[in-house]
């Protein structure tokens, strides 16, 4: 039961639009390091935009990945979405409106199935929105511009989630403020480039791709204040070629 919750995980290319960085090729790992992984690609906070879609596709170009993806717009795209998701080692969720996500999966009962294929040791994983939904919740621009807090995130792991916290300015004092008024419960945050490696319930390690980067636990204190707690991640090495 694994869960690889992120700000980061495929790159910008000059090839491609995308390249798999090394926190997908530690889902791999994670997932027992197949001969031949198969990875299934979530849209559903973009719109399952195509764009996406493709640049995910196209990331794995020379690499002996079966790829494939998950769209919930029309209408889903396959025709029993618990077994298709079952039969994956990876499932990724793409960043994007975690509002819109979480209702579209709540919509199709999407929720249920996305804990049983957690509790079937299917990795799951995802960048942004794909972070916060595993979670219980944290910030997110879903509504607009200005950041709000989503608290009906699925809860597979008890805590709160904040992602970008080094890039968006917005993030780290509207989750502290959350935290302190116990909106949302404690929890971890990570820099752009950072993931949070979690079994079962528990965060093993964070780890990234960029040196210097750092996640964060953040809890209330006993004044009522967030503390907040910088955790020094494992860099990983390069990715596969």
């Amino acid at each position: 039961m694994n869960i690889l919750a992120t700000s980061g995980g495929f790159r910008a290319s000059r090839r491609t639009w995308w390249t798999p960085g090394p926190i997908i090729d530690l889902a791999f790992e994670l997932a027992g390091s197949p001969a031949r992984p198969k990875f299934c690609y979530v849209g559903t906070a973009v719109g399952d935009n195509p764009m996406y879609s493709n640049a995910v596709h196209s990331a794995f170009t020379g690499r002996d990945v079966l790829v494939s993806s998950l769209a919930a717009f029309p209408m889903p795209s396959v025709e029993d979405v618990r077994a298709h998701l079952l039969a994956q080692d990876v499932v990724w969720v793409g960043g994007g409106s975690v509002a819109g996500l979480l209702a579209i999966w709540r919509l199709h009962g999407w929720d249920e199935i996305f804990r049983d294929v957690w509790e079937a040791g299917v990795v799951l994983g995802g960048v942004s929105a794909g972070s916060l939904c595993w979670h219980v919740g944290g910030t997110t621009d879903s509504f607009g511009p200005e950041l709000r807090p989503v608290t009906n995130g699925l809860a597979l792991l008890p805590y709160s989630n904040g992602v970008h916290y080094d890039s968006e300015a917005q993030r780290r004092p509207l989750y502290h403020q959350l935290i302190a008024d116990e909106v949302l419960p404690a929890g971890f945050a990570t820099d752009d480039g950072v993931g949070l490696h979690y079994r079962g319930t528990e965060l093993v390690e964070a780890v990234t791709d960029q040196p210097g980067k750092k996640a964060y636990r953040v809890e209330r204190g006993a004044d009522g204040r967030a503390v907040e707690e910088a955790i020094e991640p494992r860099l990983l090495p390069p990715a596969a070629g």
